[in-house]
């Protein structure tokens, strides 16, 4: 339903895409990971036809993003592409009327606030009302560019459950975040860094055979310091340390040093723990 075949795209000398190839099948969500800046939105921008490729080329529904393969899109961009100065309804009957169909009666959810400004609503009241404009021509290939960034751990759990709603239907999904923990809803991963593709598979499959070390204190803080003041790729998890593809002896020589006491044990790394040492193997230090 979607494809890229080792697209690029060039901004003067800056890269933001390097030669990227994926596809969508119907029926698949298809999570694009990767921190800000890594190149997600510049990629979706152009698999929808609304930025050219400077190599490489794009398919959606078999062909080229033409006006009439791109009305059987859904698309949620990052800033949601709704008109705050219109209300929730009116919303709807504007962005159906563009696409030829009778706008649809509001979710249970939004029924309440239909005559409401979209600018006076909260953000994910926004977000719900933006997957209901962008559903209500029932498209083939919905694509979401981190559709539930900013909103609260309830509602980002309504969102993914229109999605998966969504792709039971055969519709193919297309969601871009940086938030990793939703990797688990995906049935694919994408993983991208510095503009290329560095990872794809499950989550399984992109983490590998990395390792990470768990670091127990009695006082997470002076050895968080001391790590990365040792320029040790430290992340904090709660109240605890974690260090990606490290070699235990040299946190233990690090914290020695320091005099802190610590608890040190190898443990499985996570899919944002395998970004980071991607990153750093890309990047000079």
């Amino acid at each position: 339903m979607l494809r890229a075949q080792s697209v690029t795209r060039r901004f003067g000398d800056f890269t933001a895409v390097d030669s990227v190839s994926m596809t969508v099948a119907p029926g698949e969500v298809v999570g694009l990971l990767g921190a800000n800046g890594a190149g997600k939105t510049t990629l979706i921008r152009m698999l929808l036809g609304l930025l050219a490729t400077t190599e490489g080329a794009v398919e959606v529904l078999g062909g080229p993003p033409d006006r009439t393969r791109r009305a059987r899109l859904g698309y949620v961009p990052q800033n949601l592409g709704l008109y705050r100065d219109l209300t929730v309804a009116e919303n709807l009957a504007f962005s159906s009327a563009a696409y030829g169909v009778a706008a649809p009666e509001l979710p249970a959810t939004l029924r309440g606030i239909g005559d409401t400004l979209v600018g006076d609503l909260a953000l994910g009241a926004q977000r719900q009302a933006a997957f209901v404009v962008a559903l209500a021509h029932e498209p083939a290939v919905l694509v979401l560019d981190e559709p539930t960034s900013g909103v609260d751990a309830l509602a980002r759990a309504e969102l993914w459950d229109t999605i998966r709603s969504q792709a039971d239907h055969g519709v193919g999904v297309l969601v871009t975040t940086h938030y990793m923990e939703e990797a688990q809803h995906c049935d694919r991963l994408l993983l991208m860094s510095d503009g290329e593709l560095v990872g794809a598979g499950s989550e399984k499959d992109i983490i590998g055979d990395t390792r990470a070390v768990a670091v127990q204190t009695d006082d997470w803080s002076p050895a968080f310091a001391a790590l990365n003041e040792a320029r040790i790729p430290v992340i904090l998890s709660g109240r605890s340390i974690r260090v990606p593809d490290t070699d235990p002896a040299a946190i233990t020589r690090v914290l020695d040093a320091a005099g802190i006491t610590a608890r040190i044990e190898p443990v499985s790394a996570t899919i944002e723990e395998r970004m980071l040492v991607l990153a750093r193997r890309r990047r000079p230090r």
